[in-house]
């Protein structure tokens, strides 16, 4: 799904609606965290930043706060997606959090 500058207001609402009826996010958007859910998918969907989704920082961390909260909502593999990814950790491909999303360490 493409999200053209040029694109209206109501077309990018209506192409969210559109991914937020998907099936594959069915169980999100209808389980206890569901209105975080859709808060934090549509702000990314809607996000015009060079960094897509650098300005959905807090739904994200919002949503995150509600997947703790609310556990046995959620798969053992959601839950534990990095502690256990051997696969992850034999590649070569690493995975790095945006600039943004790392918190600045105090200087001492």
């Amino acid at each position: 799904m493409s999200f053209d500058e040029d694109d209206t207001e109501e077309s990018i609402d209506v192409k969210v609606q559109k991914a937020l009826d998907c099936p594959c996010v069915a169980d999100l958007k209808n389980g206890p965290c569901g209105g975080q859910f859709v808060d934090a998918f549509s702000c990314f969907l809607r996000s015009r930043e060079e960094e897509k989704g650098s300005d959905c920082v807090k739904p994200f961390i919002t949503l995150q706060d509600c997947i703790k909260a609310n556990p046995e909502a959620f798969s053992k593999e959601i839950l534990e997606e990095e502690e256990n990814d051997e696969e992850a950790d034999k590649s070569n491909l690493k995975v790095r959090a945006p600039s943004w999303s790392r918190e600045s360490k105090p200087k001492v």
